[in-house]
């Protein structure tokens, strides 16, 4: 058993050390590249309010994110062991905001938690409904909500300067039985909070650097577990994180992580001219990714202002060609519209990734019937005729807390833990019996196809011919600006798809390799008792 929290005091003149984890991808899958550039912002503010308790030293290990000068273990994980060894962790933070990765998250509770060292975890999986199971498996307290000022106090509940029943929005267990503290308010002061001190991920290579200033959407959609009603800092705030950044790091690449850039537009059209300003004050462009709303592109003030801020690419959540999908999703554009708003974003100059869900649960009373191959002729046709840059599609996930988790569970649908585990959360393995006539491995082999035809080999021949191309260009087009532009798109389009075959290469191979065929044929025999239907093709 774990060191209880809050039994232990800190020696006079000792400093303590928490380590704030988070864990690797159960396999390669479609994350792992961007993960190896980035790192999650959300431990990272965790971590950086909990530095300034005193007496307490505070580090990052991203498993995802985690470079050979570090020790490793045979597998090429971070040697926890011999971490401990170097630098004694007393507590140690778990972050569960994937739930993929929770298979390994109790793994590494359960290894801390055997050598005496208190375990944190909190994140978008522990809702509720999953509290118990990682108390059980580890954890010695759930975090609820927003970490930056809990951490903090169950630091002092460590050293027994605080009683752990008087932290709000922590769970934990008194014998068998799970304690639910108060629920803390949500947070809404965020300047009173340092930056976020990215020298605290040891062992890592970040080359995208993760910001933001709105935390909620306020979109509710039902598959998805970002609630709540938008919360903005200040402006200046993001422009600080970029130009500390760049003062201190080097730093020119980007992610807005806000899950809808341009929430509140007046404010986001002064961010973008403050943003201008200070590139071209120190007469340098950065690459910044924003994730939009589609229904943006009408906006041509805010796309010019996007642009002149050095936003190049937006991540937009199509989700499905689908007229009846959307219709469950509660979106409210059509297919041909969403096409229309896609050129312009296009027109506008930026980078489009396309983001999808393929084979999406409509809801009981609606009449739907599609076969898998009509559905994958849908994707295709609409992504060539979007003109996407990159796209990425995945399949729904009955994520914990989410509205579709709760119809799926209802009609006895999803497949049981016990057999397809929560590894297989992360949107490329069928996790429920999809609508008739279609069947789980139609699902999966759907998708394969769809990216398989987007991302190919053959593309590495066109970046040669591209190159070839850009002197044609450059000497015949009048307007030379325009020609650059023309070439460059074409040819990093060309780079993308090639290196999206390489990733879906290994993707595709790791899947071959995997044990869930097996696993999901008994899922499905344990479900067609009750549910026949497509489970007995």
């Amino acid at each position: 058993m774990g060191q209880a929290i809050g039994s232990v005091f800190r020696e006079p003149g000792k400093r303590r050390r928490l380590r704030i984890i988070i864990p690797a991808f159960p396999a390669f899958n479609v994350y792992s590249r961007i993960a190896r550039a980035t790192t999650a912002l959300g431990p990272l503010t965790v971590a950086t309010a909990a530095r300034e308790v005193e007496g307490w030293d505070v580090e990052i290990i991203d498993e995802n994110n985690y470079q050979r000068s570090g020790p490793v273990t045979p597998a090429g994980l971070p040697d926890h062991a011999a971490l401990q060894q170097m630098r004694p962790a007393d507590m140690v933070g778990l972050y569960g905001g994937l739930t993929s990765t929770i298979p390994r998250l109790y793994e590494l509770a359960g290894f801390y938690r055997e050598r005496s060292v208190s375990t944190i975890a909190g994140g978008q999986h522990f809702v509720e409904e999953n509290i118990a199971e990682g108390l059980r498996n580890g954890v010695d307290v759930v975090v609820r909500g927003e970490g930056e000022e809990a951490i903090k106090e169950l630091l002092q509940v460590f050293e027994g300067r605080l009683p752990r029943d008087q932290v709000a929005g922590i769970a934990y267990l008194a014998g068998d039985q799970v304690v639910l503290t108060p629920e803390r308010i949500p947070l809404s002061e965020f300047d009173s909070f340092p930056l976020p001190d990215f020298s605290l991920v040891r062992y890592a290579r970040v080359r995208i650097y993760p910001v933001g200033r709105v935390r909620g959407c306020g979109m509710d959609c039902e598959f998805c577990t970002v609630k709540g009603k938008p919360r903005y800092a200040r402006v200046e705030r993001l422009m600080e994180q970029f130009a500390s950044l760049y003062e201190t790091r080097g730093a020119r690449h980007f992610f807005i992580v806000d899950d809808l850039f341009a929430q509140n537009r007046q404010e986001t059209l002064r961010f973008c001219r403050l943003l201008r300003d200070y590139q071209v004050k120190i007469k340098t462009r950065f690459k910044i990714t924003v994730q939009i709303r589609l229904d943006k592109g009408r906006d041509e003030e805010l796309l010019q202002s996007m642009r002149e801020a050095g936003i190049q690419n937006v991540a937009i959540g199509f989700e499905s060609p689908i007229r009846e999908e959307l219709e469950a999703m509660d979106k409210r554009l059509k297919p041909e519209d969403m096409i229309a708003l896609a050129h312009k974003f296009h027109k506008a100059g930026f980078f489009i990734h396309g983001m999808f869900i393929f084979g999406y649960p409509v809801a009981r009373g609606i009449k739907f019937s599609m076969p898998a191959k009509e559905r994958v002729q849908r994707f295709r046709k609409f992504i060539r005729k979007a003109r996407l840059d990159s796209v990425q599609v995945l399949l729904p996930a009955p994520l914990p807390g989410t509205e579709l988790t709760r119809r799926l569970r209802e009609q006895n649908r999803i497949f049981p833990k016990d057999l397809v585990g929560w590894e297989y959360y992360d949107g490329n393995f069928p996790l429920f019996v999809p609508d008739d006539p279609m069947t789980p491995e139609e699902m999966q082999s759907s998708i394969h196809h769809i990216m398989g035809r987007f991302y190919r080999f053959n593309h590495f021949f066109n970046i040669g011919l591209n190159l070839l191309w850009f002197p044609i260009v450059a000497f015949y087009l009048p307007n030379l600006k325009r020609g650059w532009e023309k070439w460059y798109r074409i040819w990093a389009n060309q780079v993308t798809r090639f290196g999206g075959w390489l990733i879906m290469h290994r993707w595709f191979a790791a899947f071959r390799k995997d044990p869930f065929p097996m696993k999901l044929a008994e899922a499905k025999r344990f479900l067609s008792r009750s549910l026949p239907g497509p489970l007995e093709n």
